[in-house]
């Protein structure tokens, strides 16, 4: 089956740094692979509203909500480029997420079952020197993999604050030239691993 990539860029700044090495790591994808970007930070997505126990009705689902949730479903990666801000994802990526509770259950059940065996990516840019301070970020995203039956490929880490400045991390660019090429294993809670 052939690839087709799905970059969501997290950022409130546009050409922020994580959506630089997220670029930068599918300049290495063969010419052939189909990729999709969208910015979450454009796009009209309301904020998740949890009806589940409430009895009420879930809210109608919005234009860019439908966009997102086709997008999604259309792809075989799913890449979240975003900031590591405040240790976890932007609180784009995160309502992003959140919706991924919704379509659980509507409009299309079978959500669940289409995500699996898809991967999810992750590229995060963040300030501190320091990788494991991005731990948080990591475990969400190889997390709601688990949940979700999906292969997590990993997060590309690279250090950039200022506009650019990514671009500088030597290390961050020779680890986006294969990130992609890696076989994504099969996301497990650490429970369920031994």
């Amino acid at each position: 089956m052939a690839r087709s990539f799905l970059f969501l860029l997290g950022s409130a700044r546009a050409e922020g740094n994580a959506e630089l090495l997220a670029r930068a790591a599918a300049e290495q994808l063969p010419g052939d692979t189909e990729q999709r970007w969208l910015d979450l930070s454009r796009l009209r997505l309301p904020d998740y509203q949890d009806v589940r126990h409430a009895g009420g009705t879930w809210p109608r689902e919005e234009s860019d909500e439908a966009l997102l949730r086709e997008a999604t479903l259309a792809a075989t990666d799913v890449v979240i480029a975003s900031p590591l801000y405040w240790y976890s994802v932007s609180s784009y990526a995160k309502r992003y997420l959140d919706h991924w509770s919704k379509w659980l259950v509507t409009p299309d059940p079978g959500f669940k079952e289409k995500m699996a065996g898809r991967t999810l990516w992750g590229v995060t840019a963040m300030a501190h020197s320091e990788e494991v301070v991005a731990e948080p970020l990591v475990l969400t995203l190889h997390h709601s993999a688990a949940y979700m039956g999906m292969r997590f490929g990993g997060v590309l880490l690279g250090n950039g604050s200022r506009p650019g400045q990514v671009l500088a991390d030597e290390r961050a660019a020779a680890r986006a030239k294969a990130f992609f090429a890696r076989e994504a294993p099969l996301a497990r809670f650490p429970y369920e691993e031994g």
